[in-house]
């Protein structure tokens, strides 16, 4: 019974690596998108909204059976709800960057040359923060005592991705190369779109610390 039980929590370990895999990948995916749509690489950029999307939905397809996993077997049941907790906020960051390439898709907005750099290095800043999360998360379950230098560094890359955003803001309700005002109102939707990727990534880092102290007690 003890051998099934560790082989059973090494499965577990391994679907869990391979979760945060995806999230990591949903990240740099996102980057991508957003910097092929800039490029006008249309071709391109279709093809990683449709591997975001099924990304998402196979994140959504592992997160489910490590649930199962962890009451079907009573894994780590003194961490349970923490962990549950961590992929289910995981899940969110997957599900807000898909979301930000489908309004790309649907919406097509009209980004003005001397704002293609800004919106490129906004959401270079996003994924960023994605993948310290990812690393924080993966720290949690393998050396918990360094979950904090990756959540100071989300915090980091988010601080810097505000600055960004209102930088952009600024720039979009001041130049008169934008003419009309639906125009500066969609640009600015899309910049908070982008930022909010690592917006959301700071909220789960703070979550994942409060676990972290949990765990180090």
């Amino acid at each position: 019974m003890k051998k099934i039980l560790v082989n059973r929590s090494k499965d577990l370990q391994t679907d869990i690596d391979s979760y945060l895999d995806r999230v990591e990948e949903g990240s740099l995916i996102f980057f991508e998108g957003v910097k092929c749509y800039l490029r006008n690489k249309m071709e391109r950029f279709d093809r990683l909204y449709s591997d975001i999307s099924l990304l998402e939905t196979d994140a959504d397809h592992l997160r489910r059976d490590i649930k199962r996993k962890l009451y079907t077997f009573m894994l780590i049941p003194e961490a349970r709800g923490d962990v549950l907790g961590l992929l289910e906020n995981l899940d969110n960051v997957i599900d807000i960057a898909e979301k930000v390439l489908e309004q790309f898709s649907i919406e097509t907005p009209e980004i003005p040359d001397f704002l293609l750099d800004d919106f490129e290095e906004l959401a270079d800043l996003s994924s960023k923060a994605v993948n310290e999360l990812v690393k924080a998360s993966r720290a949690f379950f393998k050396e918990n005592k360094i979950v904090s230098n990756y959540i100071n560094k989300i915090h980091f890359y988010e601080h810097q991705a505000d600055g960004v955003e209102e930088s952009i803001k600024r720039k979009t309700f001041s130049s008169d190369k934008i003419t009309r005002f639906s125009n500066r109102v969609h640009l600015r939707y899309f910049t908070e779109k982008i930022a909010s990727v690592s917006d959301e990534a700071e909220s789960v880092g703070e979550r994942l610390s409060v676990y972290a102290i949990k765990r180090g007690l």
